[in-house]
């Protein structure tokens, strides 16, 4: 459930102290300094997935700080994404400084002092992550702190999507589809960093981590036969294009992997005893192929022989002990 702060129901002059009490609370020590006289209500609504810590935030003008006193006394590390629905933000950190709009998002570094100024009424939800899990180079993550990322295309957009129906849908989902989740996030801010470093992600440890994940999906999944690139992402919370891209890194393609998994399956399931009770069209349904003219085509061609002509060949012992042969994609 949702921890969900507010300053509402208090008066005006009693909402400064409990504000800073809140932000402070659920984010880490820092300065506030509301900017109006008599503040406006402030909210907090704080959810959990995993190691990540999502706040949606919603109040009037004012200026935080964190500094060296603050730092000393609370030193863990914390990745903070920010995406910004509403209002204009200044952020300042590293020695620089960006403004930040609705529909833009920044990182900030707890481990080092920042000032951030929100003008007039503002949105926006926060992303805590554990700075020992976004594996990337301290450098690279202090050269892009304070600085504006749009959501209109490329990585920016791909993270925004994701940052955004994360945290509306944060309460739906239970502790390990959360901790997977809040891993595919981390895994595409380290893509989005290493691409604006100028840094090539063939072979990166989060594309790969990101892969094995979407592949364990597919295989629990793969007698369905609806399953499907556009499924796959969406379970991820990724893009098409995005999920298309993690196969390329090992050269094949997503229907590819998926038909040739399928196809395994089919045939080391066809040399079984139970095959002959079963029949080739049920084994084949079994493992998601729908028409069984297809199934028995692209088997041909992956292995030089039809499934029932394999099917035999199991039974007269022929290819008992056979462990190998793959298919490679069509």
């Amino acid at each position: 459930m949702p921890i969900v702060l507010s300053t509402e129901p208090l008066s005006a002059a009693d909402r400064a102290e409990r504000w800073h009490e809140a932000v402070s609370g659920t984010f880490m020590p820092m300065d506030v300094n509301l900017l109006e006289k008599e503040p406006s209500p402030g909210t907090i609504v704080s959810s959990r997935l995993g190691t990540l810590h999502i706040s949606r935030v919603q109040a009037g003008p004012q200026v935080v700080k964190r500094d060296k006193r603050h730092i000393s006394r609370d030193d863990r590390k914390s990745l903070i994404v920010s995406l910004q629905q509403q209002g204009t933000v200044t952020k300042e950190q590293d020695g620089r400084e960006s403004v930040i709009g609705p529909g833009e998002f920044s990182i900030s570094d707890s481990s080092r002092q920042f000032r951030i100024k929100l003008e007039g009424e503002f949105a926006f939800t926060s992303f805590h992550f554990p700075r020992e899990e976004l594996h990337v180079r301290d450098k690279d993550l202090q050269a892009l702190t304070a600085t504006t990322f749009t959501s209109e295309e490329g990585s920016g957009a791909l993270v925004a999507t994701f940052l955004a129906r994360m945290a509306r849908e944060a309460e739906g989902f239970d502790d390990a589809a959360g901790h997977r989740v809040a891993a595919t996030a981390l895994d595409l801010m380290a893509l989005l960093i290493d691409e604006r470093r100028g840094r090539s992600t063939s072979g990166a440890p989060h594309a790969a981590a990101s892969l094995e994940r979407v592949k364990d999906h597919i295989m629990r999944n793969l007698g369905d036969p609806d399953l499907s690139p556009s499924r796959i992402a969406e379970a991820h919370f990724m893009s098409v294009r995005y999920l298309h891209k993690l196969f390329q890194l090992e050269g094949t393609t997503v229907g590819g992997w998926i038909r040739t998994q399928r196809l395994e399956r089919c045939r080391r399931e066809l040399l079984r005893p139970m095959a002959r009770e079963v029949g080739v069209a049920v084994i084949a349904q079994r493992w998601g192929f729908v028409s069984p003219s297809h199934f028995s085509r692209i088997f041909r061609a992956a292995y030089g022989t039809t499934p029932r002509e394999w099917r035999l060949q199991g039974r007269t012992g022929a290819h008992c002990g056979d462990t190998d042969g793959a298919p490679t994609e069509k």
